[in-house]
C-alpha cells in the first residue's frame, strides 16, 4: 500500500475505486479498517480514500510530540487529496475524524465538495469545557504511557485496529485529541457545502453535539441511526450506508 511522506513522517493510505473522491477519516485509536464496510458498497461509484492518522495503525509514530497536532492532521488530509489528484472531495469522518473534517473545511473550504460528520462534535466554546476535555485526553495519554496497548478500550471501532505500540496513541491524545481553541465550533455557521450530520441513537455523549451542528450549519441534513452507538457504521452498517448513499445521491454533479 502507498505511503505519503510528510516531511519524514510516513502516512498510510489506500485508494479504492474510481469516481468523485470521498475521504474517510477514522476515530481516535481506531484505523482505516473501520471503514471496510463502507468501502465495499461505495467503490464502484466513488474514489474512496481511507487512511491512518499519524500515530495510528500503519502510519508512522513520530517520537517528537510537536509532530502531532490539528494543523498537521489537516495538512495530511490536504496532501492526501493532492496525492490522489482530487481538486475537491466529500470530506467525512467519525468522532475525531469528524472533528478533523470540520477543521479541514475551516482551513480549505475550496477543497470540500460536501461534509459528512458521524458521531462527532465541533469542540467547545467555553474554555472550562475545553479544559475538562483536554484533561481527559492527557489522562488517556498517560494511561498509554503506563500500560501500553493494554490501555485500548473495547469499543467496536477499536477492536478492528492493529497498532505497533502505544507511543503514537499517547502522542496523538496530547496533540490531536486535545483542543487548543474554539476555531472549529466558531466555523459552523460559515460552512457553505451540503453537510450530513449523523449519529447513532444510543450515542448519548454526542446527541446534543449533533443537534447543535445540525442547527448551526445552514441546510444540514440530520440522520439518526436506530439501535446504534458511537460506531454507527459498525453497529448498523446497512442503515448507515443507506443514509450516506441517499445524501451522496442528492449532491450536485462533481
Amino acid at each position: 500500500m502507498p505511503k505519503l511522506d510528510r516531511n519524514g513522517v510516513k502516512i498510510h493510505y489506500e485508494v479504492h475505486g474510481t469516481g468523485p473522491t470521498l475521504l474517510l477519516s477514522h476515530g481516535y485509536s481506531s484505523t482505516c479498517r473501520m471503514w471496510d464496510g463502507q468501502v465495499a458498497p461505495l467503490k464502484d461509484r466513488y474514489q474512496v480514500v481511507v487512511w491512518d492518522f499519524r500515530g495510528h495503525g500503519e502510519s508512522d509514530y513520530p517520537a517528537d510530540p510537536s509532530l502531532y497536532s490539528e494543523a498537521l492532521t489537516v495538512g495530511d488530509m490536504l496532501a492526501l487529496l493532492d496525492a490522489v489528484g482530487a481538486a475537491t472531495a466529500v470530506v467525512a469522518g467519525l468522532s475525531l475524524g469528524g472533528y478533523m473534517s470540520l477543521a479541514f473545511n475551516a482551513s480549505h473550504p475550496d477543497r470540500v465538495r460536501a461534509l459528512m460528520l458521524f458521531d462527532t462534535g465541533p469542540g467547545f466554546k467555553k474554555d472550562e469545557a475545553r479544559a475538562r476535555w483536554n484533561e481527559t485526553a492527557r489522562k488517556r495519554a498517560a494511561d498509554f504511557d503506563t500500560r501500553g496497548l493494554a490501555a485500548l478500550n473495547a469499543s467496536d471501532e477499536v477492536k478492528l485496529t492493529r497498532h505497533r505500540d502505544a507511543t503514537g496513541l499517547a502522542g496523538a491524545a496530547r496533540g490531536m485529541l486535545a483542543q487548543r481553541d474554539d476555531r472549529v465550533i466558531q466555523s459552523l455557521d460559515k460552512v457553505a457545502v451540503p453537510t450530513l450530520v449523523l449519529v447513532g441513537a444510543n450515542d448519548t455523549n454526542f446527541l446534543a453535539a449533533t443537534d447543535y451542528m445540525a442547527a448551526k450549519i445552514r441546510g444540514a441534513t440530520k440522520a439518526v441511526v436506530p439501535d446504534a452507538g458511537h460506531a454507527a457504521n459498525l453497529h448498523q452498517p446497512a442503515l448507515f450506508n443507506q443514509a450516506v448513499e441517499a445524501f451522496l445521491a442528492r449532491l450536485p454533479a462533481a
